[in-house]
């Protein structure tokens, strides 16, 4: 009976903390008042000040677990990844979540199965859903990104046309303009307000924004710049030619519905017909996981079905 008890504790306490580091946490006060030296200071210092933020921003409230993540190079990509999904975790709170999730489901299996490879094989499915989540928001930001851009575009050019210069039209564009691209927009007119030069700006917003349109808007932006020319007849051409690429996007999406769908219902269904089985009749099913054979094919079957879905997705992904 205690070692029910025990590992049903560790495995509620671990869900807890994961639901708890899943609704994440604001900004130190130290970051935001660093944010606020950073663009106090002349232009010439912006560089290294923003490397300064950089290394004291906190990625944990952990002591320790910040100078780990300080250390190793992966924080900084996983905390651009964060900014461009506009979410407000830490990358503490990210793996802290996988690990925490992964430990509660697996204590939780181990009460099931009483069987430790089992039950890790299980919970080790869990323990990449919140990089999954992570990069769906990132996802859905960029997609909404590229939906709004042609419109946005279009506003530009009507402020060009007016008189206004690419400056000023940038900042009407960063006030006027729907979440989440006025973000954006917004933050590359306050960049030149404060001093850093058009290309530096325009080279930092398809840098968080790695997004193909984006990506030629902003060439487009720095050639005419250099070159010369009508800006709004440019920009005009871009939006429809980006307004084209995202109808024919749509289009190709509609055509390979039925391959999407496919490919979800073959990888799903093994798992799905496996849990009903068990759910019937589970001294029949639980020879995959009790028996040597039965773990072989069930992991042969695993990784087929896995490859499956990878071969699937990627006949299905067209590039346009």
């Amino acid at each position: 009976m205690l070692p029910v008890i025990i590992v049903s504790l560790a495995g509620l306490i671990a869900l807890v903390t994961a639901v708890k580091l899943v609704s994440g946490s604001p900004k130190s006060q130290a970051y935001v008042l660093n944010r606020l030296n950073l663009i106090s200071e002349p232009p010439t210092a912006t560089d290294k000040a923003a490397a300064d933020v950089s290394k004291e921003e906190r990625l944990s409230s952990i002591p320790w677990m910040h100078r780990w993540l300080v250390r190793i190079d992966i924080s900084q990509g996983l905390r651009e990844i964060l900014k461009q999904a506009d979410m407000n975790w830490s990358v503490a709170s990210w793996l802290l979540t996988s690990v925490f999730g992964w430990l509660g489901v697996f204590c939780l299996l181990y009460l099931r199965f009483w069987k430790v490879l089992p039950a890790l094989v299980l919970s080790l499915l869990v323990l990449p859903v919140p990089t999954l989540y992570v990069l769906r928001q990132r996802r859905k930001r960029f997609a909404k990104i590229e939906e709004q851009l042609p419109d946005a575009l279009g506003l530009l050019v009507s402020a060009l046309q007016v008189g206004h210069s690419f400056m000023t039209a940038l900042g009407f564009l960063g006030r006027e303009s729907q979440e989440p691209i006025r973000k954006e927009f917004l933050l590359c007119f306050e960049e030149q307000n404060y001093g850093v030069d058009l290309r530096t700006s325009l080279v930092s917003l398809s840098e968080r924004v790695p997004v193909h349109d984006v990506r030629i808007f902003v060439a487009a932006v720095l050639i005419q710049k250099e070159t010369g020319g009508n800006m709004a007849e440019v920009l005009t051409t871009l939006s429809q030619t980006i307004r084209e690429r995202y109808r024919l996007r749509k289009q190709v999406k509609v055509f390979t519905a039925q391959g999407r769908a496919t490919g979800w219902i073959l990888s799903l269904l093994p798992v799905v017909l496996g849990l009903a089985m068990y759910l019937v009749h589970p001294e029949g099913i639980s020879l995959l996981w009790t028996n040597p054979i039965g773990l072989k094919m069930l992991y042969t079957a695993g990784g087929m079905n896995v490859t499956g879905w990878l071969i699937i997705r990627k006949i299905v992904n067209i590039r346009v």
